[in-house]
């Protein structure tokens, strides 16, 4: 699992000589996520909508429109999980059990994570172009900590931090960016570390018709069940895992 970190002037995102770009120019695609998450949230009270109240009340609307044509309507909840998700819009966790909903577990897995993944490179770009150097030379110790446990193993910390259902979803979209974590570690640590807890919110969703029959809502809780929570667990062990090793590696041929 073990991935060298790159210099940031490694990656390709540098301008060349005499091109340098202003820190407004850099700041513009984060401050565009930013101000259309707000407009969606504020203005036109997207929120409102992606709730399990507004679920139960649409949901023969949208199994018929599933029935009616599923591919468009994977397609479709894809580009609303990338657009909330790069809008940093707090909605994630009832997008997935909507997806597990209308989807089953496994397609809904699958189609929520490709959505999420993808919004929140769109957010680790943005955020990168714009306030890394700026963070980096601000950064307090314990952000200079967190960038050496980057630098030592930054695939199996994107593991764990993704794992772990404790962080929030935007935060830990934006961390790694600031820390100078490379991209493709970024992209494979929030594909792959995202499924677990994905799984268990589109497992949710796939009893959704028993859940409001007995008129009840889904328990976003439950993946801090003892059950659940475990085998969560258990993966970030196995992430950290070569980290362990390197530092007993270390000590051993100090």
């Amino acid at each position: 699992m073990s991935e060298t970190m790159r210099r940031p002037e490694s990656d390709g995102q540098e301008a060349a000589p005499g091109r340098q770009k202003s820190p407004l120019a850099k700041a513009l695609p984060l401050l565009a996520l930013l101000a259309g998450g707000a407009l969606l949230w504020f203005v036109f009270d997207v929120g409102e909508y992606l709730t399990y109240e507004s679920l139960q009340q649409h949901r023969d609307w949208l199994q018929q429109a599933v029935a009616a044509n599923a591919v468009l309507a994977a397609f479709g909840f894809i580009a609303l999980y990338i657009v909330t998700t790069a809008f940093s819009i707090p909605v994630g966790v009832v997008l997935t059990v909507l997806g597990g909903f209308l989807f089953g577990a496994l397609p809904g897995t699958l189609y929520a994570v490709i959505g999420a993944t993808a919004g929140a490179v769109a957010v680790f770009l943005a955020a990168r172009s714009a306030l890394r150097e700026t963070l980096r030379r601000r950064a307090g110790p314990a952000v200079r900590r967190m960038e050496a446990g980057f630098q030592e193993d930054a695939l199996s910390y994107m593991f764990v931090l993704r794992l772990i259902p404790l962080f929030p979803f935007w935060l830990v979209n934006l961390a790694p960016a600031f820390l100078g974590v490379p991209l493709r570690t970024y992209f494979i640590g929030t594909f792959f570390g995202i499924v677990p807890g994905t799984l268990v919110f589109a497992w949710v969703g796939s009893g959704l018709d028993e859940i409001f029959a007995r008129g009840e809502t889904p328990d976003a809780g439950i993946i801090f069940a003892p059950e659940i929570l475990g085998p969560i667990l258990g993966l970030v062990a196995l992430a950290l895992l070569p980290v362990v090793y390197k530092k007993w590696k270390a000590r051993r041929g100090a």
